[in-house]
């Protein structure tokens, strides 16, 4: 099937008229402009994007209630409903690298570094730096399980 504008078009309505979550992410991404076109779709008034950098591809699964305040954000990460991704002091918050996913109810907080291809499961801490290729749990957040890729 080949796309064209007439596809895209309807692609865009579609997504900005039924996912309220593309909406907040449009809008953080699109900058000031957000003023002038918000209130046509407003987007969650509980889904809260600061963040300098987000890569490609991020996945909002629910964005109620969430807090996404990192340093940076890789491509394709995975983000789940009532998670907080922030500060523990005025200057300190986390890096999320590539195809990070965390599921709902997780805390990643202060100065840390969740590396590429990371799980951090349901309601986990993240206090501590997380390397590469393995799934975390628990609080604090320990490591469960360490993947060859």
């Amino acid at each position: 099937m080949e796309l064209d504008e007439k596809n895209l078009c309807y692609g865009f309505v579609h997504l900005m008229a039924f996912f309220p979550e593309f909406r907040n992410l449009f809008y953080y991404r699109v900058g000031k402009i957000r003023h002038l076109i918000s209130f046509l779709c407003p987007g969650i008034s509980t889904l809260f994007i600061t963040c300098p950098k987000i890569g490609q591809g991020l996945y909002l699964q629910h964005g109620f209630s969430t807090i996404i305040n990192a340093n940076a954000i890789g491509t394709n990460c995975w983000i789940n409903q009532q998670v907080t991704i922030g500060f523990s002091n005025k200057e300190d918050r986390p890096t999320l690298k590539d195809n990070v996913t965390v599921y709902a109810g997780a805390k990643i907080i202060g100065n840390v570094v969740v590396g590429n291809n990371v799980i951090v499961g349901a309601n986990a801490v993240v206090v501590k730096d997380v390397p590469d290729n393995c799934t975390v749990v628990g609080v604090p957040a320990r490591i469960i399980k360490v993947r060859d890729i």
